[in-house]
């Protein structure tokens, strides 16, 4: 198996683990470039280990992975930074710094990526922030911020490096429904411009309502709506 272009994911014969524990068995997949997905399954049944899969935050040990053209399998970490520019990712609990602002937060992940012009680096910063809707808040601390801005916020981080793959775990977990529809409306702008998305979720209307294709964890397996039909109200929660 080799890296192909037109997949920002592929998979083939891997198995996850965790704590000694097999989680997810032997599963195979691709997501294409431009893809909007759904990643969706009971809580533990290994969503958000697949994430860290793709991340290269939890070791590959079994099968074979491309992420963004890099081999995950055998990946080492000094060239995880590299593949990470490659990779925005959007936490359900933001993991902002509550001590910086806006634009701090957003200079900390440029800097920690390799930016180095400051006038490239501003210029950028203002791009992501009128992208998602928050183009006045550069100066304002996190706690000044609502839940939904806070999460534009993170959607803006992710942006910063015009990743090929955006993944999202749980991006609405912690918001009120209005809110939530909002940010999904957002993810839907960011997809639409090209780039692919990979959203875990357990918002069972969310995902009823945005038709979309779906990958389900369940019993150590990897379902694809793509391949097969399956029923939805026993695959969220």
């Amino acid at each position: 198996m080799s890296a192909d272009p037109d997949k920002v994911v592929s998979a083939s014969e891997v198995s996850i683990f965790q704590s000694g524990q097999t989680i997810l068995d032997n599963i195979s997949f691709s997501i294409e470039k431009g893809e909007f997905v759904f990643l969706i399954g009971r809580t533990g049944g290994g969503k958000s280990s697949l994430l860290k899969t793709i991340y290269a935050d939890l070791p590959l040990q079994m099968g074979q992975m491309y992420v963004a053209g890099h081999a995950i399998h055998s990946i080492k970490r000094k060239e995880v930074p590299i593949l990470r520019r490659k990779i925005g990712i959007v936490f359900q609990d933001f993991q902002l710094f509550p001590d910086r602002n806006v634009t701090d937060n957003l200079m900390f992940v440029m800097k920690a990526t390799g930016w180095k012009e400051k006038s490239k680096m501003k210029t950028r910063l203002t791009e992501v922030l009128i992208r998602v809707g928050l183009g006045s808040a550069a100066l304002k601390m996190p706690y000044q911020l609502s839940g939904g801005e806070q999460q534009r916020v993170v959607i803006a981080r992710a942006l910063l490096n015009e990743p090929a793959l955006l993944v999202a775990d749980e991006p609405t977990g912690n918001l009120d429904p209005e809110v939530s529809r909002g940010i999904f409306k957002l993810f839907q702008e960011i997809n639409r411009s090209g780039t692919t998305v990979l959203m875990a979720t357990h918002d069972h209307e969310l995902v009823k309502n945005n038709p979309a294709r779906i990958l389900k964890c369940e019993n150590r397996e990897l379902l694809d709506s793509a391949k097969e039909d399956f029923d939805l109200s026993t695959s969220i929660y």
